[in-house]
């Protein structure tokens, strides 16, 4: 358990009871920060595994010297998944259970959006990430990755749709890509999409979990534990590596990616993924490539069995960027691309479930070089994460909140 000092854990409760904090250096410090330099994380690792190189895991903590606000703007949301902002600076928001809905800045949110295919929301399934068309200011459309009801099962499916000119439903709705074969299961879907600047689009996939479906990560005939990458239409994108029967395959050996971005300037591909027990990954994706799962992983099984007898490096796979044990459960991410707070450029800021707070990651020469937690002292279950047009940086929480962090 961290210890907080009596001061600093009374500043706390007087912060959690009205939902809103400050980072002021000389009023708060971020729970589990330690002094400059050192790691953030100090609890017994779970998993234990040697890092391949320094810096792999445990990077020295780093702390924001900015005055920033962390504020709710709403507690009306309900199982919030995914978040992307609109030209005109409103959010539009997804709801696991398959509702879509609009918040302003201000907190105000809308009527469920209509029109949205059914979803199969049992246990982590239901309607995921959500991204904007490169020219949605002119076409108003939408993409969202949502799991999809098949004979025998289920599936990780993307579809497209525009949002009607009264913001009210979604009209011309249709599933464009499935990544099979169905499986049914309730858990790992992935679910992430974004566009690149060629306007492809980025789907990941999770493993579906279970050990029988596990080694489809591995499987260049299958689509599940892959990023795919395919066009507006769904179809495979040009370039693509080619690899296995599957040409929308553009990575894979992969667990369970909920995080997806572009580096604002590298234009390199990053993800965070979910590992098992002690052996959550950050990725620097390239096309082709094998990232491991389940052949290798810093992570153990949750009853602490070895997985794939223990192998944490092979020849042929990626080692991860970064891995954190414990976990810190990561789930949205994105790139600070804002100069609201300079210090915060080009900084990767990604949401923690059962560890309830945001990491800020700082990267040189695409190594971590520091680490933070934000928002900490809020304890909630921060699911995505998204930049607004003014700066901030907006996230919403399984417990349905929407928080803006900035100045």
């Amino acid at each position: 358990m961290v210890k907080i000092a009596p001061v600093l854990a009374a500043s706390l409760l007087i912060l959690n009871a009205c939902n809103s904090g400050t980072n002021d250096a000389s009023k708060q410090e971020a729970i589990g920060n330690e002094a400059p330099g050192q790691p953030v994380e100090t609890r017994e690792q779970d998993a234990g595994y040697e890092p391949a190189f320094p810096g792999q895991t445990r990077a020295p903590g780093v702390k924001t010297n900015t005055a920033y606000e962390v504020r709710v703007l709403t507690d009306q949301l309900k199982k919030p998944w995914g978040i992307t902002t609109l030209p005109d600076g409103r959010f539009l928001i997804t709801e696991k259970e398959g509702t879509m809905r609009l918040v302003s800045q201000d907190g105000q949110v809308s009527e469920k959006i209509t029109g949205i295919p059914e979803v199969d929301a049992r246990g982590q399934g239901g309607l995921l990430g959500l991204t904007l068309d490169p020219e949605f200011a002119s076409n108003r459309t939408i993409y969202w990755a949502f799991t999809e009801k098949r004979e025998n099962g289920n599936l990780t499916s993307v579809a497209k749709g525009m949002l009607s000119a009264d913001d009210k439903r979604i009209e011309k709705a249709s599933v464009i890509y499935r990544a099979t074969p169905v499986y049914d299961g309730d858990k790992h879907f992935g679910g992430r999409v974004i566009f690149d600047k060629e306007g492809n689009l980025y789907l990941t996939t999770g493993e579906r979990s279970d050990k029988e479906t596990r080694p489809q990560a591995q499987d260049l005939n299958s689509g599940l534990g892959k990023i795919i990458r395919i066009t507006k239409e769904g179809k495979p994108a040009a370039g693509n590596p080619q690899t296995g029967s599957r040409p929308e395959i553009y990575s894979y050996g992969h667990r369970n990616v909920q995080g997806i971005d572009f580096h604002p300037e590298t234009g390199a591909l990053w993800v965070s993924e979910m590992g098992p027990q002690g052996g959550d990954e950050l990725n620097l994706v390239e096309a082709g490539k094998n990232y491991g799962w389940p052949d290798i992983t810093y992570g153990i099984e949750y009853n602490d069995d070895k997985i794939s007898g223990g192998a944490t490096q092979k020849e042929g796979m990626e080692q991860p960027v970064y891995f954190w044990d414990p976990v810190l459960s990561p789930s949205g991410m994105t790139f600070y691309r804002g100069d609201a707070i300079p210090e915060w450029k080009n900084n990767l800021f990604i949401t923690g479930l059962n560890s309830h707070h945001i990491a800020r990651i700082v990267l040189e020469n695409n190594k971590v070089v520091g680490e933070e937690r934000i928002a900490a002292d809020q304890q909630q279950r921060f699911r995505a994460i998204a930049e607004g047009n003014d700066g901030a940086l907006y996230a919403v929480t399984d417990e349905g909140k929407l928080y803006r962090i900035g100045k």
